[in-house]
């Protein structure tokens, strides 16, 4: 009797196991499971790249300002600057991206006080002198707070205020313009939502992991009733094009779209002076 007979004879059937049929979906699910839980927790890093250090202040581009510290809704303490334009009426708030801090936006901060603005900006939780860590909810909070600061300190009318996003920032402060009335909102380089992002980068894996940020950009653009310009180039090498057309196609009218030359971070630079007139038109329109 060879080793099989013995085994059958043994066991009182067949020597190869199988797995029962009802149970064959185990692996996999299990693999979902942890794969779910690793990218969970990896989110928070694939998204926010904060530095804590400034490399400069807005004196090194030959502008006045002032420091200002905000408390959000929860507490927790923010940094910014205030760069003041003599004779001024109108301010813009300045939500950037998810890299860095304020001090890496000073072609940006120039550009938009010759234009004639008054300028806040300020750094997100985790991010620069700003306390705390970053999180989806602890953004919006923060953009609320500086709101708030340039309404009840300052003095601004909310008509007077224009919310400007960058990349993430746009996100931000398409969120912000959805529960307030801005004068005007300029979204630039953004995106329709965190899930259309992670389907562009990994089309397979995003459908099979739970996200654990939402930045929905397009769905906070069906309660916005202010004037919106977006921005976007289709030389983009982080944020797809269509993104940004997604972006325009949720906002309501009055709306305006320009397309801009180069890539992500320095497409507003590659795109002058188009770039630089085309905000003056909006600006002065609304």
């Amino acid at each position: 009797m060879d080793l099989k007979e013995q085994l059958q004879q043994f066991t009182g059937g067949s020597s190869e196991r199988h797995i029962d049929p009802k149970f064959s979906y185990l692996p996999g699910l299990l693999g979902l499971v942890l794969l779910n839980g690793w990218m969970y927790l990896q989110q928070a890093a694939m998204t926010f790249y904060p530095e804590r250090a400034l490399a400069a202040t807005p004196a090194s581009w030959g502008l006045a300002y002032e420091d200002v510290f905000l408390s959000a809704q929860d507490g927790v303490r923010l940094h910014g600057w205030y760069i003041p334009r003599q004779g001024a009426k109108r301010v813009l708030l300045f939500m950037h991206g998810n890299a860095g801090n304020i001090s890496h936006r000073g072609e940006s901060i120039a550009l938009f006080h010759r234009l004639g603005l008054n300028v806040l900006i300020f750094d997100y939780r985790g991010y620069g002198k700003s306390h705390g860590s970053p999180s989806e909810r602890g953004l919006y909070q923060d953009a609320a707070a500086a709101w708030h600061y340039l309404i009840e300190t300052r003095g601004f009318h909310s008509e007077d205020i224009i919310l400007f996003g960058r990349s993430l920032g746009g996100a931000v402060a398409a969120k912000l313009a959805s529960e307030v009335q801005a004068g005007s909102v300029i979204l630039e380089s953004t995106f329709s939502s965190a899930r259309d992002v992670a389907a562009s980068l990994f089309p397979v894996l995003s459908r099979l992991v739970v996200l654990r940020y939402d930045f929905n950009t397009a769905s906070y653009l069906k309660n916005v009733a202010s004037p919106v310009l977006v921005l976007h180039s289709p030389e983009d090498d982080i944020i797809p094009f269509y993104l940004g057309e997604r972006v325009y196609l949720a906002a309501g009218e009055p709306k305006v779209f320009v397309e801009m030359q180069g890539g992500h971070n320095g497409g507003f630079l590659q795109t002058q002076p188009r770039y630089q007139e085309a905000l003056r038109r909006f600006i002065a329109s609304y």
